[in-house]
């Protein structure tokens, strides 16, 4: 999924995750078998875990985030709040906000979340902060990106399940 900054790439993500893991949650709660919903890993390299609970919460509640972080919310938006934070409260949404983490460590944990939360869905946010161990030091960008997406291939093929990488376009393009 890629774009310029500023376009949402994150917003979407986040959202199709959370979607996701909320589906099977309620899916299992209600006995649904096969489920289309999935245990999701989140590869957050830009941003913190609690900063993206927030902007989740935020997104969940339909609270502006800037209202959420200066605590200018009415009850009604409290409510909501509430709400959003009750369902996320227990998702099977796991977010690892590991800095300058290489596609070779983030196989070893989207293997061991695969094998003890069942994940059936990875998100990357996003491609360009990833370290990719076998390139050399003087690669262009485009070879850089290019090993990076090969090895989330490997990774989606290896555990079969989808990735979700997000890429940010230069503004020059």
């Amino acid at each position: 999924l890629a774009g310029r900054p500023g376009m949402g790439k994150t917003s979407l993500a986040t959202n199709i995750a959370f979607s996701t893991a909320l589906r099977y949650k309620l899916d299992q709660r209600d006995g649904i078998s096969p489920t289309s919903g999935a245990p999701v890993a989140l590869f957050s390299l830009e941003m913190s875990s609690d900063q993206l609970a927030n902007r989740i919460l935020a997104e969940q509640s339909r609270i502006s985030s800037e209202n959420l972080r200066m605590g200018k919310i009415n009850q009604a938006e409290f409510n909501e709040l509430a709400r959003a934070a009750e369902e996320l409260y227990d998702l099977p949404l796991y977010i690892d906000d590991t800095p300058a983490l290489s596609t070779a460590a983030m196989r070893a944990r989207a293997r061991r979340l695969k094998r003890q939360k069942k994940i059936g869905l990875i998100v990357v946010d996003y491609l360009q902060l990833l370290k990719d161990s076998s390139r050399a030091s003087e690669a262009n960008r485009v070879q850089e990106v290019s090993e990076i997406t090969q090895g989330l291939k490997s990774i989606a093929k290896e555990l079969n399940i989808p990735v979700i990488g997000l890429l940010q376009l230069s503004r020059q393009v």
